[in-house]
């Protein structure tokens, strides 16, 4: 981090001001009809583009500046490329006709849309300790869509279930969050102690999925006895297998070969075009084109992390997010960490714990059981506000114009509820009990 304080500078209000612009227009997407990647973009290279100019004209050693946006480019690239290599995949098995017959297996059974909640919800909560938050709901939303894509009152509960329980499930796992594997690499907690926050997690996102249950409608998706069985196409079955595998190699890659997660997705990439390449010399009819696979990707989805993730590196350039760490020493880390979870709804996650492990505050003397309570509420507070976590912008994208904004703030108190009962289990367990700690 540069020593230069420059927010209260022109260039520090300027950039403040067109984050706050740039962030109301996010916002209001559907007021607008503007894409959020749009405003998010625009605000992300413009802020960096007058520091720019104040360095110049202040003739500052532009090196800091050099290096910051050097940094920045390697955060945005790994988180890019994950994504990249996530969304590829997920449109090979819709080509493949994966979702569709998942679809037709659990509508067949007769499940209510209720039971459908409850099992992508729990499937949600359980796969992301693994396969990681994002990655999960970008699955299971793509799994929502296929079940029934006109009705918005089962999708919309449907789509914030699976956020927050994709955030909470990322909560408890050293590699189902970014800020929880940044917390894990500068060794805050041991890979047991994550394991911990268990009970704070599930119960908080079971409250919430109860409440918004009673949001969703009864019945059950339209569903006719004489409709035609749907099978996985040729090759669709190898794809989700090697989409098992390039999760694996992401994990395998950052924990054993300290390479970028990213490098394992990108891996698994390659490996997934080398099969298509096998399918197309084989005798059979099949062809398969992994090119079109990449261009049905939500760029937009992509390019809204570009310029979110800009902006708030920008801010942490300028110095805002300094005055945030030094709240430590002036209030209880307790309530500061409640704090962070909320901050991190509004700015994105991981810039927030950068900003907090850069700092290296004085947590008091249950040191332990506060890096683990900042890394639950930055994960799950995030689920506060639709774009407040990768999980959530990765939906928004996927159900476009159906989960957006204000369709997440009708039901974001059935959140808090969760995220406070998550509060209260941590305290009751970490600093009552001391069990965890």
């Amino acid at each position: 981090m540069h020593e230069l304080n420059l927010t209260t500078t022109w260039v520090g209000f300027v950039s403040l001001a067109i984050f706050v612009i740039g962030y109301y227009f996010i916002a209001t997407e559907d007021k607008y009809q503007i894409n959020k990647a749009k405003p998010a973009l625009f605000a992300g290279t413009l802020i960096f583009m007058l520091i720019g100019v104040y360095y110049s004209i202040n003739g500052l050693n532009p090196h800091p500046l050099e290096s910051e946006v050097d940094r920045l480019i390697v955060e945005i690239s790994e988180i890019y490329f994950f994504l990249l290599v996530a969304m590829t995949y997920i449109e090979a098995m819709i080509d493949r006709k994966v979702f569709s017959a998942l679809r037709y297996s659990l509508v067949s059974k007769g499940y209510t849309y209720k039971k459908l909640f409850w099992v992508t919800g729990v499937l949600a909560f359980f796969i992301s300790p693994v396969a990681d938050n994002l990655t999960t709901a970008l699955i299971l939303s793509t799994v929502l869509l296929t079940i029934d894509k006109d009705n918005k009152s089962f999708l919309v509960p449907g789509a914030i279930n699976i956020v927050v329980a994709a955030n909470a499930g990322g909560a408890w796992s050293p590699f189902g969050d970014i800020t929880t594997l940044m917390v894990w690499i500068d060794g805050k907690g041991a890979f047991t102690e994550f394991l911990y926050l268990f009970p704070a997690s599930f119960i908080g996102w079971f409250i919430t999925a109860f409440l918004l249950s009673k949001f969703v409608p009864k019945g059950q998706p339209p569903f006719h006895a004489d409709e035609k069985k749907i099978e996985i196409l040729e090759g669709g079955k190898v794809i989700i297998g090697l989409f098992a595998l390039t999760i694996t190699l992401a994990v395998l890659s950052h924990q054993l070969l300290h390479l970028p997660a990213m490098w394992g997705m990108i891996f698994g990439l390659a490996i997934l075009k080398l099969y298509v390449y096998k399918i197309n010399q084989s005798p059979s009819n099949t062809k398969l084109n992994a090119f079109s696979w990449i261009a049905h990707i939500e760029n937009d989805t992509l390019l809204f992390f570009f310029g979110i993730l800009a902006a708030v590196g920008g801010l942490h350039f300028l110095g805002y997010l300094g005055y945030l760490t030094e709240l430590y020493n002036k209030l209880n880390p307790t309530i500061v960490n409640i704090g962070i979870g909320f901050v991190s709804a509004i700015i994105d996650n991981v810039p927030v714990m950068s900003a907090v492990l850069k700092a290296d505050p004085n947590m008091g003397e249950a040191l332990r059981a506060q890096w683990m309570l900042v890394t639950m509420t930055a994960g799950i507070g995030g689920s506060l506000i639709s774009f407040g976590s990768a999980a959530g912008v990765g939906v928004m994208g996927k159900l476009h114009g159906i989960y957006t904004f204000n369709a997440h703030m009708k039901y974001a108190w059935t959140i808090l509820v969760g995220y406070i009962v998550s509060i209260a289990i941590w305290y009751v367990q970490f600093i009552i009990l001391g069990f965890g700690a």
